[in-house]
């Protein structure tokens, strides 16, 4: 974060809110900054409506927090900023997933505001908005932006305070088919919290079955991990799972939106496993029948799937934001994402970790087969898949993706590791896809100095090779 013209820090909302180092730009200065913001944009919006009960912002902003160090206290700080400008605040509690938050908006017509920074490392907190169910658009974002340090922080101290734990648990439950999950699931699953907001909720949807929690307790560090739900993150995950011979190992990320998995065996299944497996069991046991919208940043299976059913396929930006948009519009019945976030037409456009755990469970009780059986059944009809994703450090953030991918493109030869190049996608950086259906994608971050390189072959090596030459492509940009 740099000052602004007028001496504050800028502030700028990324692909999924505003995020910063505590103590250096997560502030409660920049925190009343923002809260005061979304106070004068729900304002400008309530009086451009003509019937204010018709209002789309009629009812409370719910405020959320995870389990950062002061979380809490930053939620309750919003809360007195927005009850000062007179606006229906209204407080969680305690502490729940950021799913809850986007419920509670679904059902009551009001914004959402969740303080945290999600899989972030540990000195780091955020702001999310939500409303109608989901992420807050990107125009919503900008025009909050639009409205930083147009008037001055208005506090109050009196705020009011609800729970919101048990309609939300009510929700996960009439979502899933809890008497197949408790009468046939017989072997244990062992689930992960990672320290995080979704602490407690499984065993709590499910009451009764055995689950084996791991990393339950209250740590603001996160036991020295980022609480994200990736290979590297769950080697305590993979060895309790084989220790207890349980049929399933689940994690759940720091706000509790998104999952990770490991199977029977402790081994690590990708996203680009994991939302075929999701396609198929929602495709032919819940007759969903529509669209299947995935990031450009998952993998190939899944469209196998969707081709070989007759349902539409399609590839759209990186962001859940994207994803919920088609599913909220009614455009997409199944959306996914390669960092762990799946939606579904049934419940609301909100990528959601607990949902997804309970239809994870549902699945092996169901069909009666483990993690490692139904994807080597998918492998066998459809293809082996090794998916692979590197962070290189930047110089600088890349302003114009556009202008990154052209450049890229000049410099691609003919063919790649012996394989034309059947398509170039350039929605989100430059994806290159290969004559097999493998593929490369090179995507800078928009928000940090960062540069994702993500691919999928049908071997390891070959995955890795791919990756190999992509460091040598974008080396001219690297830090």
């Amino acid at each position: 974060m740099t000052p602004s013209a007028g001496g504050n820090m800028d502030i700028k909302f990324g692909t999924d809110g505003w995020r910063g180092v505590m103590a250096r730009d997560f502030t409660f200065e920049n925190v009343r900054r923002v809260a005061q913001a979304i106070a004068d944009y729900l304002r400008d919006e309530i009086l451009k409506s003509p019937n204010r009960k018709d209002c789309p912002w009629a009812g409370p902003v719910v405020i959320g927090y995870d389990r950062r160090f002061q979380s809490d206290t930053f939620a309750r700080e919003i809360a007195k900023v927005l009850h000062g400008n007179k606006l229906n605040a209204l407080l969680l509690s305690q502490c729940l997933p950021t799913p809850a938050v986007s419920l509670m908006t679904h059902r009551t017509k009001g914004l959402g505001v969740v303080v945290t920074a999600s899989h972030n490392p540990p000195s780091y907190n955020g702001i999310k908005i939500k409303y109608s169910g989901r992420a807050a658009t990107e125009t919503m974002t900008q025009a909050i932006e639009a409205c930083l340090d147009r008037s001055q922080p208005t506090r109050s101290t009196d705020i009011k305070e609800k729970s919101g734990l048990e309609p939300y648990l009510q929700y996960l439950r009439s979502k899933a088919n809890i008497a197949a999950i408790r009468g046939r699931l017989k072997k244990p699953a062992v689930v992960d919290y990672l320290y995080g907001s979704a602490t407690g909720l499984l065993e709590a949807a499910l009451p009764g079955q055995r689950l084996i929690s791991l990393h339950s307790e209250h740590d603001p560090l996160f036991g020295g991990l980022n609480p994200e739900p990736v290979a590297e993150n769950l080697k305590a995950l993979s060895q309790r799972v084989k220790a207890e011979r349980a049929v399933i190992g689940i994690a759940l990320d720091g706000d509790g939106d998104r999952v990770g998995v490991v199977d029977e065996n402790g081994d690590y299944l990708t996203p680009c496993q994991i939302f075929p497996m999701i396609v198929r069991y929602l495709v032919e046991h819940k007759k969903l029948k529509g669209k299947i919208v995935q990031s450009v940043s998952l993998g190939y299976v899944s469209a196998r799937i969707a081709q070989a059913c007759g349902l539409p396929f399609e590839e759209i930006p990186v962001g859940f934001k994207h994803v919920a948009e088609r599913l909220a519009a009614g455009e997409a019945v199944i959306g996914g994402e390669e960092s762990g976030g799946y939606a579904w037409k049934g419940s609301i456009p909100e990528r959601d970790g607990l949902m997804s755990a309970l239809l994870l469970l549902e699945m092996v009780a169901v069909t009666g087969r483990s993690p490692g059986q139904l994807w080597k059944e998918l492998e066998a009809k459809y293809g082996a898949s090794h998916f692979r994703r590197l962070d290189f450090r930047l110089h600088k953030p890349v302003g114009d993706k556009a202008a990154f991918a052209a450049k890229l493109v000049k410099k691609l030869p003919k063919k790649i590791l012996g394989s034309e190049i059947k398509e170039l996608v350039q929605i989100d950086g430059l994806k290159i896809i290969l004559a097999e259906g493998h593929w490369l994608l090179m995507r800078p971050s928009g928000t940090e100095p960062l540069m994702r390189v993500y691919g999928e072959t049908d071997t390891a090596k070959r995955t890795g090779e791919l990756l190999d030459l992509a460091k040598k492509w974008v080396a001219p940009n690297l830090a």
